[in-house]
């Protein structure tokens, strides 16, 4: 998606970040491929015509949540508005790494906060118990992870529970999210399914507590797995999906519709039985920001319902924004399929003609849990990815890596072997 945007940003950035006029500068780090160029090269005059002041965007992308949380907290850059994850948000709260979000700075007729579902706001306090998390953060975009699919190759009910990732009917044919949170915060609701159903642990216990028993159960069965595992992506797999190279994904929804609008195959999206994670990244203001005036219109902006559909239509994910345009946007009557979407956009919206890709119906988000930061668990968490993804390969994978040792191997030999009979035709010139 417009991925050379991504490159022209960071190199403008680098520009721009020298001798920068901080009181008119903004300094925005998002997630690459996240935002539609015309909502970012609007913002200016929109500034100007709301404040009389000018601003000059600076924008930098980030890959993992991680390198950017290592910028702010190790090297104190001074970005005035961040996107993390739910999870991040989190860490950088308990770490005293985020301002509030001044709203005063902002006329009361000119807020458009307000526009974020209720649904999200009240997700965004589960974050924490000591503080109201919606004063440091604002909603940007949500979404659910389950398993992307080929109809051709597998069907719906194969992929109904998240134990398919075990069926040997897939061996190498199922590309997974190298997001080890994400991965355990499903898998861990498959692992201790029946203790959900007879009533004995929730899923929000199941994804916000990891202890050492639940790291177990979730490490067995991501080994058991690893022979239908494909290759470990953050990115590429969904386009593998569209080459028709793997089978299944377990992906991020975003991603699978992004796949699905793009395929030249039909390709299907389902959030397993056991539930799923409900994910969400916010607009936030770092602790070392300068420019805060102009980090609160930012995010005032992008609560703008037209910058919401915007955003939505080039990025495929999807805006917390609630408002009636945005209902308007989702209800499509050739879609034929109806949801309950009350628990987004209210009264109104029970039987929405929506793409459930982007907006589950109310009975999948019931069995969603909101992802958390693992706290003094998250080095167990991590040593037990490492431990699955091991250095055993795919055959796939296998295969390749031999294909290009044997050709190097070829190539140095081949190498030597024209070296050789160059310095021989020169001692035989030389006797000459």
């Amino acid at each position: 998606m417009k991925r050379i945007y991504s490159l022209l940003f960071v190199v403008l950035f680098a520009m721009g970040s020298f001798g920068a006029d901080r009181a008119h500068t903004l300094k925005v780090y998002n997630w690459a491929d996240y935002i539609d160029e015309d909502v970012l090269n609007s913002f200016p005059a929109w500034y100007k015509q709301m404040t009389g002041e000018d601003v000059e965007v600076i924008y930098q992308t980030f890959d993992i949540n991680e390198s950017m949380l290592t910028e702010i907290e190790v090297g104190h850059e001074d970005y005035d508005v961040i996107c993390p994850s739910e999870y991040i948000i989190e860490r950088m709260l308990k770490a005293n790494l985020l301002q509030q979000i001044d709203k005063t700075l902002i006329p009361d007729s000119l807020q458009w906060f307000d526009n974020v579902a209720p649904f999200v706001v009240e997700k965004f306090r589960l974050m924490s118990e000591d503080v109201d998390v919606n004063d440091y953060t604002v909603g940007y975009m949500w979404g659910t992870t389950g398993f992307l699919y080929n109809p051709a190759f597998v069907s719906a009910e194969e992929l109904d529970s998240w134990g398919a990732i075990l069926n040997p009917k897939f061996e190498d044919k199922i590309y997974m999210k190298d997001a080890f949170r994400d991965v355990y915060s499903v898998i861990v609701l498959y692992a201790y399914y029946q203790d959900i159903l007879d009533g004995k642990v929730t899923r929000t216990d199941l994804v916000k507590n990891i202890t050492k028993e639940r790291l177990d159960s979730v490490e067995h069965i991501l080994l058991a797995a690893k022979k239908n595992v494909a290759g470990w992506e953050v990115d590429f797999g969904k386009e593998e999906m569209t080459k028709g190279r793997a089978w299944m994904n377990l992906s991020w929804s975003g991603d699978a519709q992004w796949a699905i609008d793009e395929s030249p195959v039909p390709l299907e999206y389902i959030v397993p039985k056991e539930g799923s994670n409900a994910w969400f990244d916010g607009w936030c203001i770092p602790k070392y920001a300068v420019n805060t005036k102009a980090a609160a219109w930012w995010i005032n902006y992008m609560c703008l319902p037209e910058n919401a559909i915007k955003n939505m239509e080039f990025i495929g994910y999807v805006s917390v924004i609630a408002s009636p345009e945005v209902l308007d946007w989702a209800d499509d009557e050739e879609i034929e399929e109806t949801a309950d979407l009350t628990y987004f956009f209210g009264e109104g919206a029970e039987a929405v003609h929506a793409n459930q890709v982007l907006y589950p119906d109310q009975s999948v988000i019931d069995r969603c849990a909101l992802m958390h930061d693992a706290g003094d668990m998250n080095e167990e968490l991590v040593k037990m990815w490492n431990r699955v993804k091991g250095d055993n390969l795919s055959s796939t994978m296998l295969l390749v890596v031999l294909v290009v040792l044997i050709l190097l191997i070829v190539f140095v030999v081949m190498q030597f072997v024209n070296k050789r009979n160059l310095k021989n035709a020169q001692q035989r010139r030389r006797r000459k």
